[in-house]
């Protein structure tokens, strides 16, 4: 957990329009700050978007074949992993072959990103507040989606959210709090209790 807003996962993935004055990032042993973005993302960086983006004409499946192709990945029986992945987490699969994104609703958005990251196996999703714009169970659906991953395929997460109500699916190792671009208090899961219980106020007084 994260309390921040887009700048964590736009410069993770490469946005245009920041520059990173000290730290680095690396995954695997590479920095991924000398990466342009498509190589972060195979590299297996995967960002889950708070506002997903609309893609016209440009199908889901379509989408995840081309992404896929590109990373080398397994493309055998696609269609059937889609359905599978889309039943696991309420999507409709007529959705699955639609223009990405397009005319859907907010929990379909969130659903069909989390249907995308379970194809996709990337190593490190950045679920940048998954929570926004989600009734509880579609919420519900895509957390425990996620959480089954981390164990399936080892997918390792950092979530950015303002709030704790996801973590009833989805556990957290570590709970950091980031105010003003500094990690101000780091702790185990009973940090988002505290949290949830004192507001963030407690933390950058």
């Amino acid at each position: 957990m994260v309390r921040a807003s887009q700048p964590l996962s736009a410069v993770l993935m490469g946005k245009p329009g920041y520059r990173v004055t000290a730290g680095s990032v690396t995954l695997d042993g590479d920095d991924v700050l000398a990466m342009p973005t498509w190589q972060r993302a195979r590299a297996g960086l995967h960002l889950v978007m708070q506002y997903p983006t609309e893609i016209p004409g440009v199908g889901v499946d379509e989408l995840l074949d081309e992404a896929l192709t590109e990373r080398g990945g397994e493309r055998r029986e696609l269609a059937s992993r889609i359905a599978t992945e889309a039943a696991k987490i309420g999507l409709t699969e007529a959705l699955t072959r639609r223009a990405v994104n397009v005319d859907f609703s907010g929990g379909e958005k969130k659903r069909n990103e989390t249907l995308q990251l379970a194809v996709l196996e990337p190593k490190i999703a950045v679920l940048d507040e998954l929570d926004s714009g989600l009734d509880i169970d579609a919420l519900s659906d895509c957390a425990r989606r996620v959480e089954a991953a981390t164990h399936e395929t080892n997918l390792g997460v950092l979530v950015i959210t303002h709030y704790s109500r996801l973590f009833a699916d989805l556990k957290p190792d570590f709970v950091h709090i980031l105010s003003k671009g500094r990690i101000v208090a780091s702790g185990g899961p009973e940090l988002a209790d505290r949290v949830e219980r004192d507001g963030y106020d407690a933390f950058t007084a």
